[in-house]
């Protein structure tokens, strides 16, 4: 039986040191800040990234490079036969294409690469399974066909606290922004699949909160099998406010009776596109094998 690797990138919100309890790998995702290098979990943790979020530092993002990816790649097959490497959604990245042609070109038959349109604690689940069927004995291409099957069988919503970053990176026009800002709007966004868009407006905190249950429930409803299957996965996650997080989990353990909901911080990746503040709730079908 092939000893099999499970790798996945720092947007999982998986640090280096819950990577090393689960024996799971974490590619730190890099960033420019002000021009300099930094490596989320490696010299920039949460609350430095934030600081100089709220200095107006100019943040951007990267993918790993080719040559960190195969750094890493070679060393764990050192250890390992095979490796099933679950990057961010190819949607929102171009790190998944490119780690695709390194492996087609470089690592045929060694590592495999999923793209099954995964992000944060959505991403994190998906290495928990994949880990889990490779303990279990499945063969690399029955836990690619697995997590693929179930690629789309997740959703994710996310109220923002501010309209800034996003306004900031281009993604909404400036007049929107400030409307929104103007009106105290809190967005909910939702990720199906591969895109980002939007989904409601809600006018306070505690609208927008009731709007991401309420869509949690009618997935849960219509497409996972109903509440009494708890075929499912519910999370958590947020931006900075550990308060408000903290919340907004009682929160949802009272919607939700009965289930252990697991509560992250969104990865820095995500987190410089939407600034502090935000709340997102996940609902992710089990994977059966």
């Amino acid at each position: 039986m092939s000893k099999i690797a499970v790798i996945t990138d720092s947007n999982s919100g998986i640090t280096q040191s819950q990577g090393k309890e689960l024996g799971i790998f974490v590619v730190p995702m890099p960033f420019t800040i002000n021009n300099e290098d930094y490596f989320e979990d490696i010299n920039l943790t949460q609350d430095e990234f934030y600081n100089k979020l709220a200095e107006d530092a100019t943040v951007s993002t990267s993918q790993p490079s080719p040559d960190s990816l195969m750094t890493l790649w070679d060393k764990v097959l050192e250890e390992y036969d095979q490796i099933i490497y679950i990057p961010m959604s190819s949607g929102l990245s171009g790190s998944c294409q490119s780690a695709f042609m390194i492996a087609s070109e470089e690592y045929e038959g060694k590592v495999f690469v999923v793209d099954n349109q995964r992000i944060s604690v959505t991403q994190r689940q998906s290495a928990l399974d994949a880990k889990e069927m490779a303990e279990a004995g499945l063969s690399a291409e029955e836990i690619v066909e697995k997590l693929m099957e179930n690629k789309f069988e997740s959703s994710i919503y996310i109220m923002l606290d501010t309209l800034y970053y996003l306004k900031k990176g281009g993604r909404i026009t400036p007049a929107a922004a400030a409307l929104g800002t103007l009106l105290r709007l809190k967005p909910v966004l939702q990720i199906q699949g591969e895109k980002l868009d939007a989904f409601a407006k809600a006018r306070t905190s505690s609208q927008g909160k009731n709007i991401m249950i309420n869509a949690i429930k009618a997935d849960i409803e219509n497409r996972f099998g109903g509440m009494e299957a708890k075929d499912f996965w519910i999370s958590c996650a947020y931006t900075k406010d550990l308060e408000s997080a903290n919340a907004w989990k009682k929160e949802l353990e009272d919607a939700f009776p009965g289930f252990d909901i697991n509560m992250d911080p969104l990865s820095l990746s995500v987190a410089c596109h939407i600034g502090p503040g935000a709340l997102a709730v996940t609902v992710t079908k089990k994977v059966h094998f």
